[in-house]
């Protein structure tokens, strides 16, 4: 399990449909949001928690617009804290428009790495912010639901709802 180093690390728990997310942010932008059991979910137990926060704020309002299917997609200033590779893939999901899917290697031949499968998977596996930097419009080469951090139902579910 990794951490998230920060003396100002804030977080705040939001209600959605597919459970409670934690969201993680520091003064300046959303570095994390994760499900309860979330695979590869940092330890936040440096985290504070924020009632009054005006990134949280931004962010839960995103989240609930999205949820409610006002909004096709939740806007962040910027990619979490990654590799630099790790963000050049993290960038290219956001580039998925909601409701269709890329397959891994669409993905990798999108970053001009169509070689790199393998590590563009494991970039996706490692997105610390679920949902906002859309890592559930990946699929499988035959278009199979693969793993998701967050679980195949929740991708099933994210799947449908940015369907209609």
């Amino acid at each position: 399990m990794t951490t998230l180093t920060s003396t100002a690390l804030v977080r705040r728990d939001v209600d959605t449909p597919l459970g409670p997310l934690t969201l993680v942010a520091s003064d300046t932008a959303l570095l994390g949001a994760y499900f309860a059991d979330h695979r590869r979910r940092p330890a936040l137990s440096g985290a504070m928690e924020a009632d009054a926060h005006a990134v949280l704020d931004a962010a839960e309002t995103a989240f609930e617009a999205y949820f409610a299917g006002a909004a096709a997609d939740v806007p962040v200033a910027a990619v979490a804290p990654g590799t630099a590779f790790q963000r050049e893939v993290w960038e290219a999901l956001r580039d998925i428009p909601a409701g269709e899917t890329r397959t891994y290697a669409q993905v990798a031949a999108a970053i001009g790495r169509p070689s790199a499968v393998r590590a563009v998977a494991g970039a996706i596996g490692r997105n610390p912010l679920t949902v906002a930097v859309p890592c559930h419009r990946v699929v499988g080469t035959d278009g199979s639901l693969t793993g998701y951090a967050g679980g195949v139902e929740r991708k099933r579910w994210l799947l449908a709802h940015e369907r209609g």
